[in-house]
């Protein structure tokens, strides 16, 4: 998906591997502050070096795992610069929550046991409360470079998203978490519709599912 405006190309791709290191970079900066990975990775304000570090490192081994199934690792290029990013899974696909023991590892040397055990446990729940919907994607992370937010980038990689999806998968829609006000409003502006209400820990969110037609 590529559209070419008097200022700018834009283009909606599989992620090249030079950029997998940008890529984390706009995850990092997008997810820092959600309430659910600061809660189960153990944010204190008084140590957030620690937090932050637990945070690189699962974006990284995310990643990593994504990259080493050929999961969908959507970039949003534009001018052929990487400005938004997103994650994707299909629930059919061989990556199951406990990823594998080398994935575990490492992050349980980073992030922590409990730590590492409440993410897979959280993505579990997720995973059983979509079981119904039968075939979907489900979008593990998306992420707009903050110095171009508010531009409709991220309406523009949902769609280039959406193109790609229907048109190599059987897969009925596609599902998101979201833990902020902000983030519900904007899918659901996108045709997004609540579909169960979930709490870990003491973090509530919404998750969120969009039909292919």
């Amino acid at each position: 998906m590529t559209v070419t405006s008097d200022e700018h190309t834009l283009s909606v791709q599989y992620l090249a591997p030079e950029d997998i290191s940008t890529a984390a970079s706009l995850i990092y900066q997008a997810y820092h502050d959600d309430p659910l990975l600061q809660d189960l990775l153990g944010y204190e304000q008084a140590n957030k070096t620690a937090y932050e570090k637990k945070l690189r490192s699962l974006i990284r081994e995310e990643l990593s795992a994504f990259w080493q199934e050929k999961l969908p690792l959507i970039g949003l290029y534009r001018d052929e610069k990487l400005k938004a990013v997103a994650c994707v899974f299909e629930s059919s696909s061989q990556l199951q929550p406990e990823r594998y023991w080398h994935w575990r590892l490492k992050l349980m040397l980073s992030a922590g046991y409990l730590q590492t055990n409440q993410l897979i446990e959280k993505e579990q729940t997720i995973r059983n409360s979509l079981n119904e919907l039968g075939d979907y994607y489900y979008l593990a992370f998306i992420a707009v470079d903050p110095h171009v937010q508010g531009e409709g980038l991220g309406r523009y990689l949902l769609r280039g998203l959406n193109d790609l999806a229907t048109g190599t998968s059987n897969a009925k829609g596609l599902a998101v978490f979201v833990t902020r006000e902000q983030h519900s409003r904007f899918f659901k502006s996108e045709g997004f519709d609540a579909f169960k209400q979930l709490t870990f820990n003491k973090v509530s969110g919404e998750l969120l599912f969009k039909p292919y037609s």
